[in-house]
């Protein structure tokens, strides 16, 4: 079986919550988020093919600057996919009609300190697994504090005890958005980006920040700048 890797990044134009958050400079980068991620995934090792699908000139106008290298592809997206009100469902059923790959990674512009060398660890982990029985590979944050339900009752406790301590809580898992590795099967049967025996990838919170509010896009700044300082100083 082939173990062809696509990457999957998408953008859309309107973002809702921060105004231009994927084009906007960020950290000293002129492109911005969009152009953060390529210069990420242009330097991984293990990913062969990426996808740029985009309804945002802007957008395309960045990438286009990086087009020299063949593992880029740039495809305008459908209207229809690029609403506000699109069923992801639609969007995850389009993914495997624009790439052959065997293996598709789909991640977000919005996690700027998840670099190459995160995404090649994650992929050498899932590829590491797949004869264990995993279909896919989820990024997730490790939740182990005092979680309560609506109605205030403890949701994580397991044991006898009211209040254990938090290492004894039942850990949750939070989705981080920085990837969603699977095989092409569960894109085309199951119509899902997490197959139905994920393997959990529990990362650290910096690497994992996702920016989804405009105190988010502040606070990704300051830790870009400090986790890749010497990169910034160089722009």
């Amino acid at each position: 079986m082939s173990n062809k890797i696509a990457f999957f990044l998408p953008t859309r134009k309107g973002s809702e919550r921060v105004k231009n958050k994927n084009t906007r400079p960020f950290a000293g980068i002129e492109g911005g988020l969009v152009e953060n991620k390529l210069q990420q995934l242009l330097a991984t090792k293990l990913i062969d093919e990426i996808i740029f699908s985009s309804n945002d000139e802007v957008s395309i106008d960045i990438a286009e600057k990086y087009k020299n290298d063949s593992r880029l592809k740039i495809i305008p997206r459908p209207e229809k996919l690029c609403l506000s009100s699109t069923n992801l469902q639609d969007l995850i059923c389009y993914v495997p009609t624009v790439t052959d790959a065997s293996h598709i990674l789909w991640g977000h512009v919005t996690t700027p300190l998840v670099d190459a060398e995160q995404y090649d660890e994650g992929i050498r982990l899932y590829l590491g697994n797949l004869e264990k029985g995993y279909d896919s590979l989820v990024g997730v944050k490790e939740l182990k504090n005092f979680l309560l339900d609506k109605t205030g009752r403890l949701i994580n406790n397991t044991t006898d005890i009211p209040w254990p301590r938090t290492q004894d809580l039942e850990p949750l898992y939070e989705i981080n958005h920085t990837m969603f590795l699977a095989k092409r099967e569960v894109y085309t049967e199951q119509k899902n980006r997490i197959g139905r025996k994920p393997l959990l990838h529990v990362m650290d919170e910096i690497h994992g920040f996702d920016i989804d509010w405009p105190d988010d896009f502040v606070i990704a700044e300051m830790l870009y700048k400090n986790l890749y300082r010497n990169k910034w100083l160089k722009l």
